[in-house]
């Protein structure tokens, strides 16, 4: 239990970075100097940097110690929050924003660390839980941000964040064993490289498709670029000995599919996390910290979703909590987006919605863990939380332009979130039965001979 707490206390910390500075984006413009265009990079430079290291600290917690990454992700995140909270200048803030998202691997080396630690009858509720924290930070954020930004300075957010990775990290260091769990082999040096290369023009197109036109030939072009750049990515893992990534056993089935529920579960709750303040503020006059109490009892209901999917994985399999998520939480999207003229309404539907991401994305990595040897349980995990924010940036991007193009933009945009979690329960219900392999002996994945015939 005191592991488990550790854990949950860094992933939180790294949870609120998600959404705490929402609500302080309009002050934020003003403090800095800058315009929405510029300001806009609070976000994306943290997105983007996340995306990119969050794989990055899975595979090399697989080589060197999960529990020595995880610390080190925290204090990589601390500093980073350091460094926005000393900055008077976009420059500096955003700089520091990247640090932020270098942390992005506290998310699948902690659940890394229960997979590897804990007993085999409380890994599915640990994980469940961890995950839930990913849904519950989010909605925190968006009221922590609002308290301070109504009460205090931004400064004060990047100076909460600090001063909790820190404490996390010492308590990890000091109280965490190590995992015993490696995977012999290098940094793929070049594949980081290579993926960067290919996920941020898209990532970096979608952030700004709103303002440059979604079919300009900017955004297509970006997006084209990026593709094309994942394409090589995946042809260079394929020939590489000791690649960042096992490409086969990412489009294996069960990941593939995992991942793709993944992506359109974090558009759809995402995009609500940005709906529904904007939603308070516009049509009920609320502030800052109004509109994200709105938020607040959803995500506390994804606290006890959590272990509830986690319960239900165990007896009947992550594909049930996952599947009935998607339907719970495209229920809430629908009644959201017929019916949003109270805050009582708002509130209520927000509930249930909430439950089935809570739900949901508990489901998520247990799937994940269940299909993956000991060895890639980092690496597989941080792909399925880099696809995550690839889902969160569409969402957000895709409902922001649905707000400022229609007379009734959040009818329109519930509703497609509604459409996007139903189709990821429909999915959850394609994924194949996954081989148990935290059933067999873990076997170190070596260079040779696997990948010896590729080059």
């Amino acid at each position: 239990m005191r592991t488990l707490l550790i854990l949950a206390a860094g992933a939180l910390a790294f949870a609120l970075a998600q959404t705490t500075l929402i609500p302080t984006l309009g002050g934020l413009a003003s403090e800095l100097g800058t315009d929405a265009e510029g300001v806009a990079w609070v976000l994306t430079g943290y997105l983007l940097a996340a995306a990119v290291a969050t794989p990055v600290m899975g595979r090399l917690g697989d080589m060197f110690g999960k529990r020595r990454l995880f610390v080190a992700s925290l204090v990589i995140f601390a500093t980073g929050n350091v460094v926005s909270a000393l900055g008077s200048s976009l420059e500096l803030v955003v700089a520091g924003r990247v640090l932020q998202g270098i942390g992005g691997g506290i998310f699948p080396l902690a659940i890394g660390i229960v997979r590897d630690e804990f007993p085999r009858e409380r890994v599915a509720g640990s994980i469940g839980l961890l995950s839930a924290i990913a849904g519950i930070g989010g909605g925190l954020g968006l009221v922590l941000g609002g308290v301070l930004a109504d009460g205090l300075s931004y400064h004060w957010i990047f100076w909460l964040g600090a001063a909790a990775a820190a404490l996390a990290a010492v308590a990890a260091q000091l109280l965490v064993p190590e995992s015993p769990v490696r995977t012999p082999g290098r940094v793929d040096v070049r594949g980081a490289l290579v993926l960067a290369a290919g996920l941020v023009p898209p990532l970096y197109a979608i952030s700004h498709a709103n303002d440059w036109g979604w079919g300009s030939a900017r955004t297509l072009g970006l997006i084209a670029a990026g593709v094309a750049m994942l394409a090589v990515f995946v042809a260079l893992q394929r020939r590489t000995r000791q690649p960042l990534a096992d490409i086969d056993a990412l489009v294996r089935p069960p990941v593939l599919m995992t991942n793709l529920a993944t992506l359109l579960v974090g558009f759809g709750m995402f995009g609500s996390f940005i709906l529904i303040p904007q939603l308070a503020q516009t049509e009920f006059g609320l502030d800052a910290t109004g509109a994200g109490l709105l938020l607040l009892p959803g995500s506390l209901v994804m606290l006890f979703a959590g272990p509830v999917s986690g319960a239900l994985g165990t007896r009947f399999g992550s594909k049930l909590p996952l599947a009935l998520g998607g339907a719970v939480a495209a229920a809430g999207l629908l009644m959201l987006g017929l019916d949003h003229g109270s805050q009582g309404a708002v509130l209520g539907w927000a509930i249930l919605m909430s439950t089935g991401i809570g739900l949901a994305f508990s489901a998520m990595p247990n799937l994940i863990v269940a299909a993956v040897p000991p060895t890639q349980t980092g690496e597989a995990i941080g792909f399925n939380a880099l696809v995550r924010s690839v889902g969160a940036s569409l969402g957000t991007q895709v409902s922001a332009a649905l707000l400022a193009s229609s007379a009734d933009g959040y009818t329109a945009a519930f509703l497609l979130g509604a459409g996007v979690a139903l189709l990821a329960g429909l999915v959850a219900l394609a994924i194949p039965t996954a081989r148990r392999p935290d059933l067999e002996p873990a076997q170190p994945r070596l260079a040779e001979p696997a990948y010896a015939s590729r080059g």
